[in-house]
């Protein structure tokens, strides 16, 4: 069987035309490290011949394209919390004619502010034996659990898309602690903060963002009692520091729907949620999943008129 041959083109070559779109576009413009974008391939530009299928890969995670509409593919995308100027794409268009083009393009980031120099940001306390470096067996225990769990976000590559319309916060309450930043427990163990922090009491509810698969209900010694949920198409979310699970794997949920309780099981300073979101081994800001298709803002009532009498 003949192999396809392959063009490698630039993206910006292509796309700076007055009148036309370009062939590959994004949201937002300028994204953060650690966000969820979204990819757009404009059929339009694609020319007259016959496509057989478009694949990309973005920080060496593959990209899964789906019809928004007629006029575009869309995928999504996560930046790695550590990237700096930019990161590059490659979308490949496949053609019945057996040809494959491969667009490149760079995509710029948003320039960050320098972290202040010294200690991280939040210094918290726990009990003794979440504040201190782990033995080797706690060690051991540890990096089985993370594989365990990459596992679940790897494999998310392999599902369909399960997620529909917008993405819903797990919690209506104040958030506490927000994505990425430096953290000190006990002034000796540092970390990046992986997710997102949601106030709340023990027991009040945890809420599934959009619609998926329950992948994994676990009892982590860092994330407590936890909640993986499989959205398909690599991208996956994750609820931590349970005091209950309302849900057990291989459970089909739908947004809003409740997958467990507010707690403070494993590495915690009090009850609350730890919201996660990773595209594939990519772990990103959660809340950035809110800006995808976004609900239309609520219609005004328009007032009563009284009758005159």
């Amino acid at each position: 069987m003949a192999l396809a041959s392959t063009c490698v083109v630039s993206v910006t070559a292509l796309a700076q035309t007055p009148d036309t779109l370009p062939i590959v576009t994004w949201l937002p413009a300028r994204p953060d490290p650690g966000s969820i974008i979204q990819i757009f391939v404009h059929r339009a530009r694609l020319g007259a011949d016959s496509l057989t299928g478009i694949t990309g890969l973005l920080s060496g995670e593959p990209l899964h394209f789906d019809s928004t509409t007629r006029a575009r593919l869309r995928a999504l995308a996560g930046i790695p919390v550590d990237a700096t100027d930019s990161v590059r794409a490659h979308v490949v268009i496949q053609r019945l004619s057996g040809i494959a083009d491969t667009l490149a393009t760079v995509i710029p980031l948003r320039a960050q502010p320098p972290e202040p120099p010294g200690r991280p940001g939040e210094q918290l306390s726990v009990a003794p034996r979440f504040g201190r470096e782990p033995d080797s067996a706690l060690a051991a225990r540890m990096a089985r659990e993370g594989q365990i769990a990459m596992q679940v976000s790897r494999r998310s590559h392999e599902t369909p898309r399960l997620w529909r319309g917008y993405f819903a916060r797990p919690r209506p309450s104040r958030i506490t602690s927000r994505f990425g930043g430096g953290r000190e427990f006990n002034g000796q163990v540092r970390s990046r903060h992986s997710g997102v922090d949601f106030a709340g009491a023990t027991g009040t509810p945890v809420r599934v963002t959009n619609r998926g698969v329950v992948a994994l209900v676990a009892d982590f010694h860092l994330a407590g009692r936890a909640v993986y949920v499989d959205h398909g198409a690599g991208l996956v979310t994750a609820y931590f520091h349970l005091s209950k699970t309302n849900v057990v794997e291989g459970d089909t949920v739908v947004r809003g729907q409740i997958i467990g309780r507010v707690g403070q099981s494993g590495r915690v300073t009090g009850p609350h949620l730890h919201w996660v979101a990773r595209y594939g081994g990519v772990s990103v800001n959660a809340l950035t999943l809110l800006e995808i298709d976004p609900p239309p803002p609520p219609k005004k009532k328009r007032p009563v008129k009284k009758a005159i009498r």
